[in-house]
């Protein structure tokens, strides 16, 4: 019998993405931050997109320190326009930036409601507007959608942010299904409570909105439904993201990896 020729091992191939530019939003802190640096690491020239120009500038420098490329540019997603044309010649496209307000429905103001969908939805969409012709044009391209387990499930007082982040999941397979053709891959990355900024602003408007002291939030609100009681790590979220760009997912499209310590497993 014939031996069937050796396939490639791509478990044992490290993530290289040299000569790759790739555009990280929301790339100032937490997530955002370690993708960046993540995606640097393995080679790739990064457009880091943030209002925060402090945050861009400490980001470029890390990143310079680990021999890595980061290329800062200080944009508010609001400007739609903006946003789409940032994304031109992008081959890897992580969609991350957000925002969240606790309020119930009746007392959610609604210009905020509108611009957590802007900076959440709309401009992720304007985003692939701008990058899709270059990745459709080389046959190549990942898109990596940070969305939550606020994606597949609902908390009270969160409309505006689970709302973006359902959104997100569709356009997210929306795209899998356009960009097969092309090379392109689409997928999110739904991780529960990581421990950034946002997260820990959370926990004061968690305490606000349920009558409780900010010490219960943690344990009785924020991690009530997960298996695992703790927080997620930035660099964890980013090695996930790392897995979706290699070539041992280049199977992997239209769906969502999970990083929820066991919430969704109710």
């Amino acid at each position: 019998m014939t031996a069937p020729s050796a396939l490639p091992a791509p478990h044992d191939t490290p993530l290289d993405l040299g000569g790759r530019t790739a555009l990280v939003t929301g790339a100032a802190g937490g997530i955002g931050r370690a993708c960046a640096l993540r995606l640097a690491a393995a080679g790739a020239k990064v457009r880091a997109v943030d209002r925060d120009a402090e945050g861009l500038e400490a980001l470029a420098a890390a990143a310079g320190d680990l021999g890595g490329a980061v290329e800062p540019l200080v944009l508010d997603l609001t400007d739609l326009d903006a946003a789409e044309a940032a994304a031109a010649g992008t081959d890897v496209l992580v969609n991350n930036a957000g925002l969240q307000l606790v309020r119930p429905i009746e007392e959610f103001p609604p210009d905020v409601f509108h611009t957590v969908l802007t900076v959440m939805l709309e401009a992720p969409f304007r985003l692939l507007r701008g990058a899709l012709p270059h990745m459709y044009g080389q046959g190549w391209g990942r898109v990596v959608n940070i969305s939550s387990v606020h994606g597949l499930r609902a908390s009270a007082y969160k409309s505006a942010y689970v709302a973006a982040k359902h959104g997100l999941e569709g356009l997210s397979k929306t795209t899998a299904l356009e960009g097969a053709s092309h090379g392109v891959t689409s997928n999110c990355v739904n991780p529960g409570y990581v421990r950034t900024a946002l997260v820990e602003k959370q926990i004061a408007d968690q305490a606000l909105a349920h009558g409780i002291p900010e010490e219960r939030v943690v344990a009785e609100v924020l991690l009530q439904d997960s298996a695992l009681k703790r927080l997620i790590e930035p660099k964890e979220v980013a090695q996930a993201v790392a897995y979706l760009c290699g070539p041992q997912a280049s199977f992997v499209t239209g769906t969502s990896l999970v990083l929820d310590g066991g919430w969704t497993a109710h």
